[in-house]
């Protein structure tokens, strides 16, 4: 039962420590909760865990769905439920804590240097991948002399890491064959920060060539922008395409509302947003201008400013956000919106932008139906 108590951000427990079983049941908006408090609505997160399952069934792929979004145990719980390969992670602490929480199958998503590491999860019966992507990768595992899977990673110029060409891949994949108990299971790569179709097709095309130079039973790439190109430009190149998708689980109102394929193909299924941040509008000082009481600390904002969804009135009333409401910037603490019909007392409920940097804001989270009954409490392990 997770323990909530007073440092808990969005719970108002003043007298002493509770659990979830206080405030199940309760509603959001006369419970022991306080503001701004950050949700999640279970019927999106359900529609959504069944829409990217019914996608990855119908293409015949696999879902390895990265953790980093929400590091939540009972969402984790629930993509494994709803069919997931496995579970992605990004640091050894990620992959510690899936192991901790009983996850068969993780895919470290990044060249693994610590020999530590390396030599632990050798030791554990799982089933556990890392990354290579060069010569001092291959050093690491050689020194950590230890059975190890690992995908040769391959990246793209101007990007983050992996292999630049398929002869460098090519390279790394025989140095790292070379080790005994070594298995070099395929390729993979990360197609996400790049902007446009294109680049990513053609990126993908690379990542096909090295996959067919190297061999492996698997390929995987896929975030959440570009998982149908994925899709379309690997399926056949290995036994087994693995998508790492992981912010499907909530979705959201800002960079995957715009860029998900389900945006782009919507015939293939839609997406519902499920975190939502209510806050109270603490001044109205200028006209047009309203502040509300969550910044920085509280909601994402490194992919797009949180979107002003709707105003709870003082009466209880809920009405929908002005046509040009909309966040200006954020302080901290504070909201700076303009164009938004809104008093000091009332709440502003806000879309968010980007799941990944707003989950780790937050400890606890409430999850609730369409009536903002709590149903559940989400706890975060960041």
């Amino acid at each position: 039962m997770l323990k909530i108590d007073w440092r808990a951000k969005g719970f108002w427990l003043p007298d002493g420590d509770g659990d979830d079983a206080a405030v199940i049941g309760r509603h959001l908006f006369d419970g022991p909760f306080s503001w701004p408090v950050m949700v999640a609505k279970r019927p999106a997160i359900e529609h959504n865990l069944a829409t990217m399952a019914a996608y990855c069934a119908r293409h015949g792929v696999e879902l390895a769905p990265h953790g980093k979004t929400t590091m939540a145990p009972t969402l984790i719980d629930a993509q494994l439920k709803s069919g997931a390969w496995g579970i992605t992670a990004a640091t050894p602490n990620q992959a510690l804590i899936m192991r901790k929480l009983g996850v068969p199958r993780v895919l470290l998503a990044n060249e693994l240097l610590d020999v530590r590491v390396l030599r632990w999860a050798a030791s554990l019966d799982w089933e556990f991948y890392s990354y290579v992507d060069s010569l001092a990768g291959v050093a690491a595992l050689k020194s950590a002399g230890v059975p190890a899977r690992v995908f040769v990673e391959i990246g793209f110029p101007g990007g983050r890491t992996g292999c630049r060409t398929v002869h460098e891949a090519v390279a790394v994949a025989r140095a790292a064959s070379s080790l005994p108990g070594v298995e070099v299971v395929g390729v993979s790569g990360f197609e996400g920060l790049l902007s446009d179709l294109d680049g990513v097709a053609e990126y993908l095309d690379t990542m096909a060539d090295a996959a067919r130079a190297i061999g492996g039973p698997i390929v995987s790439a896929g975030g959440s922008a570009f998982f149908d190109l994925v899709v379309e430009r690997l399926t056949g190149v290995a036994e087994r395409l693995v998508l790492r998708s992981g912010c499907y689980i909530t979705h959201d109102h800002g960079l995957y509302a715009d860029s998900s394929p389900f945006h782009r193909v919507p015939d293939e299924g839609t997406l519902l947003a499920a975190l939502e941040v209510w806050a109270q509008v603490l001044s109205a000082p200028e006209r047009g201008v309203v502040i509300a009481g969550a910044g920085r600390r509280d909601v994402p904002h490194d992919s797009g400013l949180p979107v002003p969804l709707r105003v709870r009135g003082l009466d209880g009333v809920t009405r929908e956000a002005d046509g040009p409401a909309f966040v200006e910037r954020l302080s901290d603490q504070h909201a700076h919106l303009r164009g938004l019909s809104a008093v000091p007392g009332e709440l502003v409920c806000f879309g968010i932008s980007h799941p990944c940097t707003a989950f780790d804001k937050w400890r606890a989270i409430p999850v609730v139906d369409d009536g903002y009954r709590v149903l559940d409490v989400i706890e975060t392990y960041f």
